[in-house]
């Protein structure tokens, strides 16, 4: 059941923003600081971590509603994220720039930014994207994509009931993760060495996905490392997440690869399908392995 589209507003000086009422809109809300252009105030949940670290995914989503309502266009097109500093639950602002615009498309860049050790402000993520309007778009499609092969919805397994890997992943419960068998052998100590992760993504209050969630979705899933048998913290050190259309109702499909570790690090590169057979979502990322 998809959650009720209703809202609240909450004021700061002379902004209002509207606040939709499921767990996701409610966790990337931002506030408009009334003195400051381009700056806005996020709290960011608790619920959203992944060893006790905000989900990189979750924090694109609050920088790009940020940069949604800074610049002259709704949706984001072209996302790409440096990660700087971890993130920790808490009070962060997000500071925008509109860089350009023009008639379809307009450019803006971010930074997120949270109290550090001494007092002072530490910059945790900058952001560069590019924004359009997705309903605008024409509808001509030419592809040799295929969606990906995983199992019905009642075959996969529910991360709320399967064995969680060590450490804190309150992420899960935010959400309704379904994974393919074939992927999470890890989990019982047999991972395929294939570096793959594929599953059912949703949100566990039953909201339907929009172009910002599927900024999250690109990084919802346990990390490719798990598949190559690697536990542990698998940190994102730059993401670009490409938004094709806007997401059809129901649950996506999701499907992620690894298939060069090297030197520490790995990519992953992730392809988001909607329940009308649409690609509507890439990412690639660059990860630093698990360290032990």
């Amino acid at each position: 059941m998809a959650a009720e589209a209703t809202s609240t507003h909450v004021s700061t000086g002379n902004a209002q923003v509207s606040i939709g009422n499921s767990e996701f809109d409610r966790g990337t809300a931002v506030i408009r600081r009334g003195r400051e252009e381009g700056a806005y105030d996020a709290l960011l949940a608790p619920g959203w971590t992944v060893m006790n670290v905000v989900n990189g995914g979750y924090l694109l989503a609050v920088i790009a509603r940020a940069l949604g309502d800074a610049l002259p266009h709704p949706d984001p097109f072209a996302v790409s994220a440096h990660y700087l500093a971890p993130s920790a639950p808490g009070p962060a602002v997000v500071r925008t720039e509109t860089v350009r615009t023009g008639r379809t498309l307009s450019t803006g860049q971010a930074s997120l930014y949270q109290a550090g050790m001494d007092g002072g402000e530490v910059e945790r993520i900058r952001v560069v994207a590019s924004y359009g309007d997705l309903d605008a778009l024409s509808d001509d499609v030419r592809t040799a994509a295929k969606p990906p092969e995983i199992p019905p919805l009642e075959r996969c397994v529910n991360t709320a009931e399967a064995p969680r890997p060590p450490g804190d992943f309150a992420l899960t419960d935010r959400l309704a993760l379904k994974l393919d068998p074939a992927t999470v052998g890890w989990a019982i100590g047999a991972p395929s060495g294939r570096g793959e992760m594929r599953g059912w993504f949703d949100f566990a209050d039953g909201r339907d996905a929009d172009p910002l969630s599927l900024l999250l979705a690109v990084d919802a899933l346990p990390p490719t490392s798990f598949d190559l048998g690697l536990q542990g913290w698998t940190p994102t050190v730059e993401l670009t997440a490409h938004v094709r259309c806007r997401p059809a109702p129901g649950p996506l499909r999701v499907a992620i690869t690894t298939r060069n570790l090297a030197g520490g690090f790995l990519e992953e590169d992730a392809e988001i399908w909607d329940s009308a057979d649409r690609l509507v979502a890439q990412s690639r990322q660059l990860a630093r392995a698990p360290r032990g």
